[in-house]
C-alpha cells in the first residue's frame, strides 16, 4: 500500500497525513477496490457460471446489470440513510451484507440464487461506496489531500474493474468459479473487524428527510432502462426515459432531493460527469465484449482470458501513479479531451478482430494503451467534475459523480450487449457493438470540449 501514500503527497505542498488518516485511507480504498472489482470479477467466468447453475448465453448480461442495478439505483437512497443513521454504521451494515450475499453465491446451485446473491451485493455496495466516500471526505480539512484521495479513489475504482476480471480468471480457473464470489468473505471481514477501532463514529444528523418519490422512480428507471436494452424492448426503454423525467422532475422541487440537481449549473460539474457516464459506460461495456470474444470466438478459457486483461490492467497502475501529476501540470480539460480520445481511439482497431489466435498481437497492445487513456481520463473526469465548486459544495459534486459512477457500469453492458446482439454472427456483433463504443466517444468528446469551455453566469456563481 505504499502507491496511494506516495500518490497523495509527493510534488505536494499538503500538510502530511497522521498516521490514523493514512490507515483510513488505506481501509476505505481498500472497500472502495474490493467494491468496484465484484462489477467485473464474474465477467471472465461467464460461460462456466452459466453451465454450473443453467443460465443461457442470451441471459450473461444480467450477472452483471442485477449487481449493478441496485448498486446504481439505491447508492443516493442509503447515502442519505448514512447520514441520517450514521455513516460508519452504514459502512459496516454494508460490509456485512456483502459478506453474506458474497457466501450465498459462492453455494448457488439455481440462476435464481445466483442472481439473488448478485442483486444482494449490489444493495451492499449501494450501502458501502457513499459511506466509504463521505467518510473519505471528513478525513480531510486540507483540500489539496482531499483533492488527492478523490482522484485516487477514482482510479481505483477503475482499477478494482480491471482487477477483478483478472482476479476472477485466475480463480475459476484454478479452483472454481464459486472462489469469484467467497474471496470476498474473508476480506469483508477483515475490514469489518479493523473499522471500529480505526473510524470514530459518526454522529447522526438530525432533520434529515427521505426523498422515497425520488428514489422509487429513480431506481424504477433504471430497472426498466436496462431490462429495454437487455430484453430489447422500446416499449421498456419509453418507460425507463419517462420515470427518469420523472425523477428529474422531483429532484428539483424536492425539499431534501436525493440528487444536487442545481450542482448542474456549473459547467465544469455538469460536463465532468457527461465525461463520467462516457468513460465508465463505454469502458464496462468494452471489458464485457472482450470477455465474449475470447471465450465464444477464440475459446480461451477464464485463466487465460484473466492474463489477456491482466498485460493492459499494468497500464492502469502506471497511469493510477502518472495521472495526478499530468493533470496538475496540463490541466483537468485537456487532459480529460485527450485521454478520453485515447480511450475510444484504441478502441477502434478492435473493430478488425478475427476468429484467428493472431489478432491477440492486435488485441494486447490497443487495450494497453487504451487502458492508460482510461484510468487516465478517469482521474482528469474526477478533478473536472469537483474542482470549481465552492468549498461547501464538493460532498455535493462528489457524490453526484459517485451515482454517474454507478449509472455508467449499469447501462454500458447492456446497451453494448444490445448492439451486439443485432447481428446473428456473434463476431460481427462484436464489431458493431465496438464501432458503436467509439462513435459514442468521439461524439462526448466534441460535446465535453465545447461544454467545459462555458462559464458559469456570475450571477449563480
Amino acid at each position: 500500500m505504499e502507491i496511494p501514500e506516495l500518490t497523495l503527497r509527493r510534488g505536494s505542498d499538503a500538510p502530511p497525513m497522521t498516521v490514523r488518516q493514512r490507515l483510513i485511507v488505506i481501509l476505505l480504498l481498500g472497500a472502495n477496490f474490493m467494491l468496484s472489482a465484484d462489477f467485473s470479477i464474474l465477467n471472465v467466468a461467464l460461460p462456466e457460471v452459466g453451465r454450473a447453475v443453467g443460465l443461457k448465453v442470451s441471459d450473461f448480461p444480467w450477472v452483471a446489470t442485477s449487481f449493478a442495478l441496485p448498486a446504481a439505483g439505491l447508492s443516493l437512497l442509503f447515502g442519505r440513510l448514512g447520514d441520517l443513521y450514521g455513516l460508519r454504521r452504514m459502512f459496516l451494515i454494508g460490509l456485512a451484507l456483502l459478506a453474506a450475499s458474497s457466501l450465498l453465491g459462492g453455494i448457488a446451485t439455481e440462476p435464481v440464487v445466483l442472481l439473488a446473491a448478485r442483486v444482494l451485493q449490489g444493495v451492499a455496495t449501494a450501502m458501502t461506496g457513499p459511506a466509504a466516500l463521505a467518510l473519505l471526505i471528513t478525513v480531510f480539512a486540507d483540500e489539496r489531500q482531499r483533492a488527492r484521495a478523490l482522484g485516487l479513489n477514482g482510479a481505483l475504482l477503475s482499477g478494482g474493474f480491471t482487477f477483478g476480471a483478472l482476479v476472477g480468471g485466475m480463480l475459476v480457473d484454478v479452483l472454481s468459479w464459486r472462489w469469484a464470489f467467497l474471496i470476498n468473505v474473508p476480506t469483508a471481514i477483515i475490514i469489518l473487524a479493523v473499522t471500529p477501532f480505526v473510524i470514530s463514529a459518526a454522529h447522526s444528523r438530525n432533520g434529515v428527510r427521505l426523498d422515497i418519490p425520488g428514489a422509487v422512480s429513480g431506481t424504477l428507471g433504471l430497472v426498466a432502462i436496462v431490462f429495454g436494452f437487455t430484453e430489447q424492448s422500446a416499449a421498456a426503454l419509453a418507460v425507463g426515459a419517462t420515470l427518469l423525467v420523472l425523477f428529474f422532475w422531483i429532484e428539483r422541487r424536492a425539499s431534501a432531493p436525493l440528487v444536487a440537481i442545481e450542482m448542474l449549473a456549473w459547467p465544469s460539474v455538469r460536463w465532468g460527469n457527461v465525461a463520467v457516464l462516457t468513460i465508465f459506460s463505454m469502458e464496462a461495456g468494452l471489458i464485457y465484449l472482450v470477455t465474449i470474444y475470447l471465450q465464444e470466438v477464440l475459446h480461451l478459457g477464464p485463466f487465460a482470458t484473466g492474463l489477456v486483461f491482466g498485460v493492459p490492467g499494468l497500464a492502469s497502475i502506471v497511469a493510477g501513479i502518472l495521472a495526478g501529476r499530468i493533470v496538475a501540470r496540463r490541466g483537468a480539460r485537456p487532459v480529460l479531451l485527450v485521454a478520453l480520445l485515447v480511450q475510444g481511439g484504441f478502441t477502434a482497431p478492435l473493430i478488425l478482430l478475427g476468429s484467428d489466435p493472431n489478432s491477440m498481437w492486435l488485441l494486447i497492445p490497443a487495450l494497453f494503451v487504451g487502458f492508460f487513456g482510461h484510468i487516465t481520463a478517469v482521474v482528469a473526469a474526477t478533478v473536472a467534475a469537483t474542482s470549481e465548486v465552492p468549498e461547501t459544495s464538493k460532498g455535493l459534486a462528489s457524490g453526484l459523480m459517485t451515482t454517474s459512477q454507478r449509472v455508467a457500469s449499469t447501462i454500458g453492458i447492456p446497451a453494448l450487449a444490445a448492439v451486439m446482439a443485432a447481428r446473428a454472427n456473434l463476431l460481427g456483433g462484436i464489431h458493431i457493438a465496438l464501432a458503436a463504443d467509439v462513435l459514442f466517444t468521439v461524439i462526448a468528446v466534441v460535446l465535453i470540449a465545447a461544454g467545459l469551455k462555458q462559464r458559469l453566469p456570475a450571477a449563480t456563481r
